[in-house]
């Protein structure tokens, strides 16, 4: 896997001085084709950019990544632990009481991707957690409310949402804007979307978004995590955008407040079951784009819809369960439906 550290090593030699990574620059030109651009064109210039990345292994990600991506800047030996904030040694990782071990922000059972890559080892959202809160977490999504989290202060849980200690919400926010663009669904990889929704296992999708964009705003990038992009940067080769361009998120889904105005739009879907055509129905006089993909989160077919009634031939594709996300004009899922393709 290579490193992107050897200029700073001849730097170093050079000039027999030491620099810090997080006085690290973005490299110049990266962004270069996202510049000026909003909407689904930020979108998926983004996608370009940081997509086909150097995918670690899982292992990697014990033995070493994670062991200096969240390194706690007082103390080398130890790693910071995402949702409790507390410092615990390197080496006590493990499954028991006291130790530590690999927590997949975007919950792995959200398009059962499991520990396998690019999606299932990717370090931009693989963060060190206590065992005990990685399971009380679960796969659940991230919302506001709930019960205190035992060992975990500021933590919170209910029975559908995770609420993180609000150092770490901007994090978390970025690791789920981060992962909806890097996997689009190309190169046979998952279409991972963020929506406004939680219960959204075991389909494709992670929420809550309106939440999600209110944490952002509230909790900017700091220097650890700006420090951690540039750590995971130098393995992956690539970089969270919203990291180093906190600005990108509103370009792409607007803020918190825009999020509800089209949830009003009532929405049939019918017939379901269905072997031909699916028809797709609403009032309100908004263009509205559907994207049909399968349960484990392939594009299959994707278009717009009109007002009143539209339909979607689907003879063409093999019997089974798919998921039907129908998106408003700023790319947020309002609606989705789970569909049965079947045979006369």
């Amino acid at each position: 896997m290579k490193r992107q550290n050897l200029k700073y090593l001849l730097y170093l030699i050079c000039f027999g001085f030491i620099i810090n990574v997080t006085e690290a620059q973005i490299p110049p030109g990266y962004y270069d084709d996202a510049v000026g651009l909003t909407g689904d064109e930020l979108r998926d210039a983004l996608h370009d950019i940081i997509k086909d990345h150097d995918p670690p292994s899982y292992n990697d990600l014990r033995d070493f990544i994670l062991k200096e991506s969240d390194e706690d800047p007082n103390n080398p030996d130890n790693v910071i632990l995402l949702y409790s904030g507390i410092s615990r040694d390197k080496d006590m990782f493990g499954g028991n009481v006291g130790e530590w071990n690999r927590e997949h922000v975007w919950a792995k059972s959200h398009g059962d991707f499991g520990n396998n890559p690019p999606e299932g080892t990717d370090a931009h959202h693989i963060r060190p957690s206590d065992v005990q809160i990685n399971s009380i977490r679960g796969n659940l999504d991230f919302d506001m409310g709930g019960d205190p989290v035992p060992g975990a202060p500021g933590c919170k849980k209910d029975d559908d949402s995770f609420e993180p200690r609000d150092e770490v919400k901007g994090d978390v926010a970025r690791m789920i804007f981060y992962m909806d663009v890097r996997y689009d669904g190309g190169s046979g990889e998952l279409n991972l979307i963020v929506v406004d929704e939680v219960n959204t296992a075991p389909a494709p999708e992670h929420g809550k978004l309106s939440t999600l964009l209110e944490w952002h705003q509230q909790d900017p990038p700091d220097d650890f995590e700006r420090n951690r992009n540039e750590v995971v940067f130098s393995y992956q080769e690539n970089r969270n955008p919203f990291i180093d361009h906190p600005e990108f998120v509103e370009e792409i889904w607007g803020d918190p407040s825009s999020i509800n105005i089209t949830e009003q739009v009532s929405i049939l879907c019918y017939p379901n079951p269905v072997t031909d055509n699916l028809y797709i129905e609403y009032q309100n006089n908004v263009t509205l784009t559907y994207l049909l993909l399968s349960i484990d989160g392939r594009h299959v077919l994707t278009g717009q819809i009109q007002a009143k009634k539209s339909s979607i031939d689907i003879s063409i594709i093999k019997n089974g369960l798919f998921l039907l996300l129908i998106k408003d004009e700023n790319n947020n899922v309002i609606k989705k439906f789970k569909v049965l393709k079947t045979t006369h």
